[in-house]
């Protein structure tokens, strides 16, 4: 018990001093699962493919988030659900988008 609130406690404070969307809004959420966002990055990417698309779909399945459109595994689905829809702005949520496609992307780091 002691160790899953020293766990919340970590991850509250460090999203709120964080210095960008991404690390505020994403990061703290998606780290207790087993699945890293790089992970689900490649996930998204195979599906998606380009930018755009890439980052249409994931302002989509965040602002309204579905089974049916996730690409995630089902099983993965079963054991820890889908998300619950985002309550950022459009603002903060096309930055935090930004930050995660730039971050992650592989075009241009490939040699």
């Amino acid at each position: 018990m002691v160790k899953k609130f020293l766990l919340m406690a970590t991850l509250i404070m460090s999203g709120m001093f964080a210095e960008d969307a991404y690390e505020r809004h994403c990061v703290p959420c998606h780290a207790p699962l087993p699945t890293s966002l790089q992970r689900m990055f490649m996930n998204h990417l195979l599906v998606y493919g380009g930018e755009h698309n890439f980052k249409a779909a994931l302002k989509h399945y965040l602002r309204y988030p579905s089974k049916d459109i996730s690409v995630m595994s089902d099983l993965f689905i079963d054991n820890f659900g889908i998300k619950e829809k985002s309550t950022l702005s459009d603002e903060e949520l096309d930055e935090a988008i930004d930050i995660y496609w730039s971050k992650f992307k592989v075009f241009n780091k490939l040699k």
